[in-house]
């Protein structure tokens, strides 16, 4: 072990009481799925039903949240607000930092529907995401370890007296969350916190929830739901209920600025959420989910890529595939410039000619990131951490985040081939054309199509193909086996309809942000990419052993999940751990391959292997 490793395993050791988390429900096991790398294996329709069922747990925190009857309080606050003047601040870190760009993109995009009310509310809400906007395409190593970082993000944006702030955290306990709060109680701002477990062991665990939980100038939303479906992957069901609180929320405000009902949301929202979870469960759209399962996992196990088109959920898309990345250590989105990272297995591409469009068109804004000079920089950090903190500031700047191509521009760096995917995701609102363009290209160059689309009845494919292609029949024989995706038509022909078509029956609700819509494009796209990756041997049980230890928080998760699976102690786990780290790390800061840390310390101690020997058992390929 070099001297480097274990400097920084002490380093952690004598701080991490403050990161020490195995006792929060979140980081607990389901006992729902604590066999779902078996069931998958088995069968992808169960473990897939086994995630939905996991997802009623939302259900019934939402039940109780309705009964509380908050909404309407808190309704009040933010309409108080905006009469004032004020701004909607949504503050996270990873994935409830991208819950936060979503909420602030959904507010904007529906008063842009309203014109004559436009230019008084499209731009009172501000998202505050760990990391600036480049963190909703790659996650911003250490970013959300600093409570500095948060309140100086928030002082960036002008957070004042007549705002409200809605800092939202899964665990409780998320540093730069936290200063995102204490920046809105020192301005003065109304501030709700936001989180997904008990108060008790919250206060028990970390001093720093334990003083925002008992400051009385923070209003505290508790949703805790118990365990996430993969334990820790709180992108599951913490953020579901967030999203579902708070977009019932904005629709209330939405309504009382417009004259409409406002009373009647929380049931309505509650009554449709139900039906939601029940269909989901429908033993054929489940079997129809695991074909675009066994699609992805075939394209993904044998080296190839999957390119996913979207125009109103883009954003919906990105975020899960984002974090994709640190939960199950896939290769990250590639800039269109980056001849040595590793290949993306998924990307996505948006209608919009050109990247910068895109961006803004996915957003709703222009993006927003983090581009402090040292002089910035230098009070938020202790001297020892400034050079590494300059090192990714110079990373994640307006410039870095346009090298990823996601308009048609970026297009022709990713073309598809025999082998590839790719899969439109929209619902039967959205023109079509954009969406049988590119499929149709897809399937010309040998390419597999998928399609998931979601509303209150199908997508009827289009009666004619594009000018100057061929047709052929589409194979539908997939269903009789899972595992096996459906075979592409031969190289120059083009199918009418998308080789597996996959409708999700959403209610017609009524509510004017489509929130219930919104829930079902994250569930359904949450399950699908779980499944995947629990296919390619990424999760064991319900554990994922191949997390990314990124931050201060994944570095306790992956010591954890060393001491479970070999019987270390901790402090000998965490110092094997960083050990690894320092093995891997110049990989992991270029983007390419490498194995997963903690499946290499389980190897090592139980076989007695060497960093390089158990590299090659693990990725053999």
């Amino acid at each position: 072990m070099s001297n480097t490793a274990r400097l920084r395993s002490d380093e952690f050791l004598r701080i991490s009481s403050q990161f020490k988390l195995g006792s929060l429900v979140t980081e607990s096991s389901h006992p729902v799925t604590a066999n779902l790398s078996e069931t998958a294996r088995q069968d992808i329709a169960a473990a897939l039903k086994l995630l939905f069922e996991v997802d009623r747990d939302v259900l019934q925190t939402y039940r109780a949240f309705v009964a509380s009857g908050r909404a309407a309080a808190m309704t009040a606050e933010i309409l108080k607000s905006l009469s004032l003047g004020g701004k909607l601040f949504f503050t996270g870190c990873g994935s409830t930092g991208r819950l936060s760009i979503l909420l602030d993109s959904v507010w904007r995009d529906f008063w842009r529907s309203q014109p004559a009310r436009a230019a008084d509310f499209e731009n009172r809400t501000f998202s505050v995401m760990a990391g600036g906007d480049f963190a909703l395409i790659k996650s911003v190593e250490g970013f959300e370890d600093f409570t500095a970082f948060g309140r100086q993000q928030m002082n960036d944006l002008g957070v004042g007296a007549q705002d409200v702030v809605m800092a939202i955290t899964e665990g409780g306990e998320t540093s730069f969350v936290i200063g995102t709060a204490w920046a809105g109680v020192a301005a003065g701002a109304r501030v709700y916190f936001v989180y997904n477990n008990p108060d008790e062991i919250l206060n028990a665990t970390l001093e720093r929830s334990r003083e925002v939980i008992a400051d009385p100038r923070i209003e505290k939303i508790n949703l805790t739901t118990g365990p996430m479906a993969i334990t820790g992957s709180t992108r599951m069901q913490a953020t579901s209920i967030q999203l579902c609180v708070v977009l019932t929320v904005l629709e209330m405000v939405v309504r009382e600025l417009l004259g409409g009902d406002a009373a009647s949301v929380p049931q309505t929202f509650l009554g449709h959420l139900t039906t939601l979870l029940t269909d989901l469960q429908s033993p054929a759209l489940l079997a129809d989910l695991a074909r675009l399962v066994a699609l992805e996992e075939s394209v993904y196990r044998s080296g190839h890529k999957n390119n996913y088109f979207a125009d109103r959920f883009g954003i919906d898309v990105l975020t899960d595939t984002t974090e994709r990345s640190p939960t199950y250590c896939t290769p990250p989105f590639r800039k269109f410039d980056d001849t040595t990272a590793t290949e993306s297995w998924a990307f996505l591409f948006l209608p919009s000619a050109e990247t910068p469009a895109a961006w803004q068109h996915i957003i709703k804004r222009a993006p927003r990131c983090v581009e402090w000079p040292e002089a910035t920089i230098l009070p938020l950090v202790p001297e020892d951490k400034l050079p590494r903190t300059l090192e990714t500031i110079r990373k994640i700047s307006r410039t870095e985040l346009l090298r990823f191509k996601i308009g048609q521009d970026g297009s022709a760096g990713r073309l598809l081939g025999p082998g590839d995917c790719a899969v439109a995701v929209l619902d039967q609102t959205e023109p079509l054309a954009f969406y049988q363009n590119q499929l149709a290209a897809a399937a010309a160059q040998g390419a597999t199509t998928g399609c998931l689309h979601f509303g209150n009845s199908p997508i009827v494919p289009p009666s004619s193909p594009p000018a100057g292609s061929r047709t052929v029949a589409v194979r539908d024989d997939a269903a009789s086996n899972t595992n096996a995706g459906t075979p592409p038509p031969p190289p120059g022909e083009t199918s009418l309809a998308p080789a597996i078509s996959v409708f999700i029956p959403v209610p017609t609700t009524g509510l004017l942000l489509d929130g219930v819509t919104r829930l079902a494009v994250k569930l359904v796209m949450n399950a699908l990419s779980t499944c995947t990756m629990v296919r390619l041997g990424r999760v064991m049980g319900n554990y994922m052993i191949w997390v990314v230890p990124s931050n201060l928080k994944l570095i306790d998760r992956a010591t954890r999940y060393i001491t479970r699976l070999t019987g270390l102690e901790y402090e000998t786990a965490n110092q094997l751990l960083f050990e690894i780290i320092e093995y891997v790390e110049p990989r992991m800061k270029t983007d390419q391959a490498y194995p997963p840390v903690v499946g290499m310390a389980v190897l090592r101690t139980r076989e007695g292997l060497t960093n390089e020997a158990a590299e090659k058992k693990l990725m053999p390929g």
